[in-house]
């Protein structure tokens, strides 16, 4: 009996332990399983990051990408939003970043989103930017075509305003008419009209000043100028008493008389006096030119012999 009663207890023993020599080897099994199942999972999980950092990183490429052929086809008009460029670029350059170190899926995504938007607001403001542009471009040329022509229908009616104020102003001008020179000696009722060179004393010029309703009333400085036959300009002397203005030049005279014009008709005589006793008068052709208000108003010729 002792000996059967061992034997059982003995084989009681080994069961025991082959059962836990099964269990300790299935939990072995278990536990390698696990740990190639985990490592399994990491490493997809590994090569599934890697493949969103790579397919965000290609996203960002060609969103810059794209960005950047955009503002080579607007040209200089790029320029009118270089702030949001700025904020595109800065935006571009902080998701690199987080894609060259450890980085969260959805936070990178949520900023390429984000640019994304942006990178559409540009799009259409520039498309808004150039469509204006063309439409300013269209009506420039319209204001231009327009300009143009009217410059040329200013023009002509500027050339048609010059010629009736050329017209205006030369009727706007006293004229003196009847304009008559000659040679006297003696005064009053003894006056004498000569045309012998040695024998003139005075020369006397007389003329009409025209009547002119579009002219204004008032006092006028009327000067005579008479030309010897050698040039020279009778005048009583070479001072600024004896000189006036014209066209910017500096003239003598030979006779003043200041008028008062009334818009009439004025008949006038003027003298100018030989006062040289020592030198006779040249024979031959002299020229008398009347002057008023910067204007040469008439000429006449007169002969001594």
């Amino acid at each position: 009996m002792s000996s059967y009663s061992g034997s059982s207890e003995g084989r009681k023993k080994s069961n025991i332990l082959l059962v836990v020599v099964v269990v300790l080897i299935a939990a072995l099994a278990l536990l390698a399983w696990l740990y190639l199942s985990t490592r399994s999972r990491l490493g997809n999980m590994l090569e599934e990051k890697e493949m969103q950092r790579v397919e965000l990183q290609h996203e960002l490429d060609s969103l810059i990408s794209e960005h950047n052929n955009i503002k080579l086809e607007y040209g200089s008009l790029s320029d009118s939003l270089s702030a949001k460029d700025s904020l595109i670029q800065a935006n571009a350059i902080e998701i690199r970043k987080l894609l060259d170190t450890q980085y969260e899926f959805y936070k990178v995504k949520k900023k390429l989103d984000k640019l994304r938007g942006i990178a559409q607001g540009y799009l259409k403001q520039m498309d808004s930017l150039y469509t204006v542009n063309q439409e300013l471009r269209e009506e420039n040329e319209q204001i231009r075509s327009s300009y143009q022509k009217e410059q040329q229908r200013s023009t002509s009616l500027q050339k048609d305003k010059e010629a009736l104020t050329e017209k205006v102003s030369s009727a706007a001008v006293m004229k003196a008419y009847k304009i008559t020179g000659q040679g006297v000696r003696g005064s009053g009722e003894k006056e004498k009209e000569t045309d012998k060179a040695k024998r003139v004393e005075k020369i006397k010029v007389c003329f009409t000043l025209s009547e002119n309703p579009l002219l204004s009333a008032g006092r006028k400085d009327i000067y005579v100028r008479i030309s010897r036959p050698d040039k020279m300009i009778l005048a009583r002397g070479k001072g600024d008493d004896y000189s006036f203005s014209y066209k910017g030049e500096i003239l003598q005279y030979s006779v003043k008389e200041t008028v008062n014009y009334q818009n009439k008709s004025i008949d006038l005589c003027l003298y100018w006096i030989n006062r040289s006793t020592k030198e006779d008068m040249l024979p031959g052709v002299y020229v008398v030119s009347v002057y008023a208000e910067d204007y040469e108003i008439g000429q006449s010729t007169f002969e001594l012999r």
